[in-house]
């Protein structure tokens, strides 16, 4: 009998933890999650993919150690979740693993995601598909975003959409019931708020917005944050760290601001994250009559709260329509895993510029 059990791998660029879901694709057009989990990145391993963001010395070797140290994390979430839902890995066909993004270079014709594929497949002893982005790139394409086509086949209903993915950077999904699926990164979404909790609370991310949500708006620096031109770049685009990181916010506050309180610049940093993503919305899908939000930011009441505000369309989760925010992602690569092995034409040029569909990923046998 054909295996369509297939496990989805997700660490975005908020470095916190790794999601993972057990997926069933014996329907492939609405795959079935059959259980899920998520591990805490431990804090050494997430400070050594932090410092790769940018030149370090001996990166090399570091950046291959820290992969092999996420695969061993990778691995523990695959077997506690094959525990939980009493699997045996011989019966699951492909493990889908995007791997942990470190620099985002599409113009330059690179995206580098760590992972360690073949220790993955060796630790678990089941095939693993990776290395999602070179071939789009290879294309002419950003690589990025990558799961549109699967928010348009788990999303799709009679009115138009848009799906709203928050994690470190946010990225949306358009479905437009009449029209061209579109999708495209829109700035950051909790990364440089995360950053800045770190900084001042020692704390990975503001718990609920609290912090963000006492704090007053600082309005010059949100404009001159706005001002950033890549906001007004049209799609296809993308990005990550390499823009939207700690040196630019400090570039920002010192061009724009005179020793803020931190509480300010929390509340202005949501206000950037939520202002990007809903001139991108009332830019490029005007007509759509509701937001679905995944992601860690979906669980950050402030955050949605400021959404619904500026959007003035109903915001909401996607537990609404049975899929948890944080499962999203990770069931997204579990469809790329399938459809790798499908040759299934995954990449969508209409949304990557890339010049024509390409089979995504390359395989690791177990």
């Amino acid at each position: 009998m054909e295996k369509n059990l297939y496990i989805g791998l997700m660490s975005g660029t908020s470095t916190d933890g790794v999601d993972a879901v057990l997926a069933d694709f014996s329907e492939a057009a609405k795959p079935r999650i059959l259980g899920a989990t998520s591990l805490d990145m431990p804090e050494a391993l997430r400070a050594r993919l932090l410092r790769l963001n940018s030149a370090t010395e001996n990166e090399l070797e570091l950046a291959h150690l820290a992969a092999n140290e996420l695969a061993h994390l990778y691995a523990n979430a695959c077997h506690e979740l094959l525990v939980q839902q009493h699997v045996a890995a011989t019966k699951v066909r492909a493990i889908g693993a995007h791997g942990q993004t470190i620099r985002h270079r599409p113009e330059l014709g690179y995206s580098i995601q760590l992972n360690a594929p073949a220790l993955l497949a060796e630790l678990t002893q089941i095939d693993v598909i990776a290395d999602f982005r070179s071939r789009d790139i290879a294309a002419g394409g950003q690589g990025a975003p990558l799961v549109p086509v699967v928010h348009q086949g788990l999303f799709s209903a009679p009115h138009n959409r848009v799906i709203l993915n928050l994690g470190g950077i946010a990225n949306i999904s358009v479905l437009n019931t009449q029209g061209p699926l579109l999708g495209f990164d829109t700035g950051p979404a909790n990364m440089l708020m995360d950053y800045w909790s770190q900084l001042h609370l020692a704390q990975r991310y503001d718990l609920d917005g609290q912090w963000a949500a006492k704090g007053t708006l600082i309005p010059q620096l949100l404009e001159g944050m706005l001002a950033e031109p890549w906001f007004d770049l049209d799609p296809p685009k993308s990005t990550g760290r390499d823009l939207f990181n700690a040196a630019w916010l400090h570039q920002q506050l010192n061009q724009h601001t005179n020793q803020a309180d931190p509480q300010d610049v929390q509340a202005t940093l949501l206000a950037l994250s939520v202002h990007s993503i809903s001139r991108a919305i009332k830019r490029h899908a005007s007509s759509a009559e509701e937001v679905l939000v995944c992601g860690g930011g979906a669980l950050n009441p402030s955050f949605m709260q400021s959404l619904q505000t500026q959007l003035n369309i109903p915001v909401r989760s996607t537990t609404t329509v049975g899929i948890h925010p944080l499962h999203v992602e990770a069931l997204a690569f579990a469809w790329l895993a399938y459809a790798h092995l499908k040759r299934i034409k995954a990449s969508a040029p209409e949304i990557t510029g890339a010049r024509h569909a390409t089979i995504l990923g390359a395989h690791y046998p177990a």
